[in-house]
């Protein structure tokens, strides 16, 4: 599904050919699918409205209308019949059903990064609050929204909370200038806390593995550390130095040729094919000798959110690997082995990283770095792709289908699709 202006259009994966054709109140500003794929929601922030459209019975539609509460924030509960929308000022988060059209509230939700958190299976969620100054979470079950768990947290200021895949501990995370980690069980019970140091800026960005038996903590000392599953004490840590320096790491360095064209065949003017072949610049990667510098950029200190620290991680599907970018070298992704706890390859890229993201069924990473690129690594090597488009493309994230045969690729206001051949075993 895609949205362009007042107008929702959804498309075939395979052949792209549109499915659907859905016309909104006015702009859309979110879309989000339902976890089964029937229902699509369209969120229009400005208005505080948000429609629902059915692809089963395209005649059939919903609309819900915040009034003047407003609305900042929608999206599906697990079931995929329930949306909660989120109020102006976080004064409540509505909960809409719609199958019964009833309506539940939850008060008090905080405005953080991550304030809402189900569980893998869908059965519970979490929700930070914020009342009288201190900070607490709420654990419903997602059947009925009933209250399962209230707990006041030991936080200053939280910033995040998230569930283990296997649902069993909630991660909550104090904001930047207090480093603490609380991991709390299902019940309300504070199973461990964990603090790296003091009186500096703390923590990023976290990741649980898939298996739930590793937490990654990002901070802005340019660090990740590992918990595991059964202490909850940190097993090792990984730095990012501006220098590789082991003989052992694999680093891949991205290097642009231009493309030779045969003198005989220039016409002028060119035709079209030749025009964008003779000003395209092909990227390929070359493995560097080690010791490498990787280009490094000093932060500047006298301003909000420096270019510092872990601002990317991700599990890959298998639990074998960890990817990771470290804001002060900007062009180089980390790919860490977890079974050795060591690290494997490092990708130094030409321009900075604007998003990476796993295969979900495979270890193979795709990156973009705002070119008309994408760039693949497994463990067998890495590729760099030019996307056939005309025009000036610049790929600034991209999002996997669940088969892992193709992904979405998205500029600032068009988008394509990248089809990728399985291999037969």
């Amino acid at each position: 599904a895609s949205c362009v202006q007042y107008r929702l259009v959804v498309r075939d994966v395979n052949t792209l050919q549109i499915l659907q054709l859905y016309t909104c109140l006015d702009q859309i500003q979110y879309i989000e699918w339902s976890s089964d794929s029937l229902f699509v929601l369209c969120a229009m922030y400005k208005r505080g409205i948000v429609q629902v459209w059915s692809l089963e019975q395209p005649d059939w539609h919903c609309k819900i209308d915040e009034g003047s509460a407003g609305l900042v924030a929608s999206c599906w509960s697990p079931d995929g019949r329930h949306i909660l929308n989120t109020t102006e000022f976080h004064l409540r988060i509505t909960v809409w059903s719609l199958c019964t059209k009833s309506v539940s509230y939850i008060k008090y939700p905080k405005a953080c990064q991550q304030g809402v958190a189900f569980t893998k299976d869908g059965r519970y969620m979490a929700v930070a609050e914020r009342r009288d100054c201190k900070d607490f979470i709420s654990i419903f079950v997602c059947s009925d929204w009933q209250l399962l768990r209230h707990f006041d947290t030991e936080t200053q200021d939280l910033f995040g909370i998230e569930w283990a895949p296997n649902g069993c501990v909630l991660a909550v995370w104090d904001t930047c200038l207090e480093y603490k980690i609380l991991l709390y069980s299902l019940d309300g019970r504070l199973l461990s806390t964990y603090r790296a140091y003091e009186w500096s800026l703390g923590i990023k960005s976290i990741a649980w593995s898939p298996s739930s038996q590793f937490l990654a903590i990002g901070s802005y000392d340019g660090k990740v550390r590992i918990l595991n599953h059964v202490t909850w004490k940190k097993i090792t840590e990984f730095e990012h130095p501006a220098t590789v320096a082991n003989t052992k790491t694999i680093v891949y360095k991205e290097v642009e040729k231009s493309p030779s064209v045969e003198t005989e065949r220039l016409s002028f003017p060119p035709t079209k094919a030749l025009a964008s072949s003779l000003f395209s610049t092909q990227s390929k990667y070359d493995i560097s000798q080690v010791p490498i510098s990787l280009q490094y950029i000093k932060p500047v200190a006298d301003r909000a959110n420096p270019k510092m620290g872990i601002g990317m991680l991700a599990f890959s599907p298998d639990n074998c690997f960890l990817a990771t970018k470290n804001d002060n070298i900007p062009n180089a992704v980390w790919i860490w082995d977890i079974q050795k706890l060591k690290l494997f390859v490092v990708l130094e890229q030409l321009c900075a990283i604007q998003s990476f993201q796993w295969d979900p069924r495979q270890p193979r990473l795709a990156v973009c770095t705002g070119n008309s690129k994408v760039y693949l690594w497994s463990p067998a090597g890495c590729v760099s792709v030019q996307v056939p488009v005309e025009g000036d493309f610049q790929i600034v994230s991209l999002s996997w289908h669940s088969s892992g045969d193709s992904m979405a690729l998205l500029s600032k206001d068009s988008f394509c699709v990248c089809y990728l051949e399985r291999e037969e075993v």
